[in-house]
């Protein structure tokens, strides 16, 4: 992972949105993003006549999928949608045609970046649009889901 910047001297708990750019083509500003995270599955081994102990070793590294969420907006119907977008992203192409690169910065409320991380191998696996409730005074929100083989 690579991660540019260093939280000195701004607010820990302020605000952040996050830009997001697929193969250099920006998808716009997102509010939440949940799933940077990385984790090595631990293998247990048992040595014969060392009962005192169970030695853990490393194994594969797992990535979590990335969710990135924004309100709905002006942009979020037509042509250029994210929906639309998701929707042609894999036609008539092959897997490794869809492999793309994510880039996702971080940015303060203040407009400056904290963060930047680059996703490898990323296919968009998930496009989730809102859900509508005459009664719900919550804000309607898109969610685009990103598989991806790591970070860069």
């Amino acid at each position: 992972m690579s991660v540019a910047g260093v939280l000195t001297g701004q607010e820990p708990a302020a605000p952040y949105r996050f830009e997001v750019v697929v193969d250099g083509v920006p998808l716009g500003s997102f509010t939440a993003c949940e799933g940077l995270n990385a984790e090595y599955e631990m293998k247990e081994v048992m040595e014969g006549g060392v009962n005192g102990y169970i030695q853990r070793l490393p194994g594969r590294l797992k990535h979590a999928n990335v969710k990135l969420s924004r309100p709905l907006d002006g942009t979020s119907a037509g042509g250029e949608s994210l929906a639309a977008w998701f929707s042609r992203i894999g036609r008539g192409q092959g897997r490794t045609q869809v492999l793309r690169t994510v880039g996702i910065t971080a940015f303060t409320a203040g407009g400056s970046p904290v963060a930047r991380w680059s996703l490898h191998g990323a296919i968009p696996i998930r496009w989730t649009g809102p859900s509508f409730a005459s009664d719900g005074s919550g804000v309607a929100k898109e969610t685009l889901e990103f598989a991806h083989q790591g970070f860069m």
